[in-house]
């Protein structure tokens, strides 16, 4: 097969010819239709990732595709399938999977870290039979393509940890990919959202997928102030979704009494954490990591509804041969919206 592959962490990648990945009993071969670019991808790439990631390795972890074989104990899933996957993939058998928690489990594995992705024409999926979901007919591949992570992600921050209710003021810092999910989630719950970036064509998409108030953080003195003269005094929740000192302090600080702050943006170098505000207004800080396969449902189920548009968030599509490159150029900054590569 077709593969994006790096040999050395920060060294660009090439396209390349592997050997194709071949089903184990419980894993599953899937032929990749669409798979995301994800900022996430470049923090691996630099080996910044708290996953020990195989050199040489091949990144990606937002995908779907049609399963193209299955091991000798797979019983739920046969070629021709259509399916995607959360990026982390349970093992079904530790106390944290028992507690049905599969988003953390203790023996974890995410395609595009701990083992080689979907930058490529096939990737490996490890216990299929849990970690496969079906992808509905009416939802194509690019739009299953970013539930994986970002979309599936930014559900459950907004809808399970930080349990935003109708009539909330919810802040989202920084509007990437993670990001405008969270936006559009929030929205379709009945949240008011101020949105926060520092690029204009960002806070325009966030507007179109229902933001009430928009904050440019390249214009604002401070930020955090400019978030609550926005919500008539503070964010019920606030979510950090692209992982700076700068976001994370400021989704913090714009938090009314009692407020919730959800972490999704990856911070290799944690920044400190204003606590005497967590203490002083009795702030709770949440994390989210990814979303069990089990929890897709309800989520899939407000897709096909059309109350959530995931695929309003894909802006560029690119094949592989542009892969390399792109990712890249993630460390200038994200692109607006969503990129999939068509392997």
């Amino acid at each position: 097969m077709r593969a994006v592959v790096y040999d050395r962490f920060g060294v660009e990648p090439d396209v390349r010819t592997v050997d194709d990945p071949v089903p184990t009993p419980h894993g599953a071969v899937i032929r990749v239709a669409a798979t995301g670019l994800c900022r996430s991808d470049w923090h691996g790439w630099q080996g910044r990732d708290a996953v020990p990631i195989p050199l040489p390795h091949v990144p990606g972890h937002e995908l779907a595709g049609t399963v193209a074989a299955v091991g000798a104990e797979v019983t739920g899933w046969r070629a021709g399938s259509r399916v995607t996957v959360p990026f982390v993939c349970a093992c079904g058998r530790c106390a944290t999977c028992a507690l049905g928690e599969q988003q953390i489990c203790e023996r974890q594995t995410q395609p595009g870290f701990s083992h080689w992705g979907s930058f490529a024409e096939y990737v490996l999926i490890e216990n299929a039979d849990l970690n496969l979901v079906g992808i509905p007919a009416e939802l194509s591949m690019h739009a299953a393509a970013a539930l994986g992570c970002r979309f599936a992600t930014s559900f459950r921050a907004v809808v399970t940890q930080a349990r935003v209710a109708p009539g909330e003021w919810l802040a989202v810092h920084g509007c990437g990919g993670i990001g405008l999910s969270a936006v559009m989630i929030a929205a379709a719950a009945g949240a008011q959202v101020v949105a926060v970036d520092v690029a204009r064509p960002a806070l325009e998409l966030a507007r179109k997928f229902g933001a009430a108030a928009t904050v440019d953080a390249s214009a604002a003195d401070d930020v955090a102030e400019a978030v609550i003269a926005a919500t008539g005094g503070g964010a019920h929740v606030s979510i950090d979704a692209l992982g700076s000192e700068a976001t994370c302090v400021g989704s913090i600080n714009c938090l009314r009494r009692q407020g919730r702050h959800v972490q999704l943006g990856v911070m290799p170098d944690p920044p400190p954490v204003p606590m005497h505000r967590v203490m002083g207004y009795e702030l709770a800080i949440l994390g989210s990591h990814g979303m069990a396969a089990r929890a897709y449902p309800p989520m899939l189920d407000l897709i096909t509804a059309g109350r959530l548009r995931p695929d309003l968030m894909i802006t560029k599509t690119i094949g592989l041969d542009d892969a390399p490159a792109a990712l890249v150029a993630l460390g200038s900054g994200s692109p607006t919206g969503v990129t999939v590569i068509e392997p």
